[in-house]
């Protein structure tokens, strides 16, 4: 599998929502379908990106301990 840490703009679109989010890959479609607008270049990092940061220290598992017994009905919880 291959991972993709981050991304240019130029290299995304409105299907890339879910790896990098909304307002991203809007930049991206602007910054590709709409040239005479002057958006400056940039990239993004990739959910990808945060969920190996989370895997590689450990902290995926101390959130899921932390939020297993959350009741979520219950507003002073949250």
């Amino acid at each position: 599998m291959s991972r993709s840490f981050t991304k240019l703009f130029e290299e995304i679109n409105i299907g890339d929502v879910s790896e990098v989010g909304g307002k991203n890959a809007s930049l991206g479609e602007m910054i590709r379908f709409l040239p005479d607008i002057d958006i400056p270049s940039g990239f993004v990092v990739t959910a990808t990106a945060y969920k190996y940061f989370l895997s590689k220290t450990g902290l995926d598992k101390y959130i899921k301990e932390e939020l297993k017994n959350l009741n979520t009905r219950n507003l002073a919880d949250l």
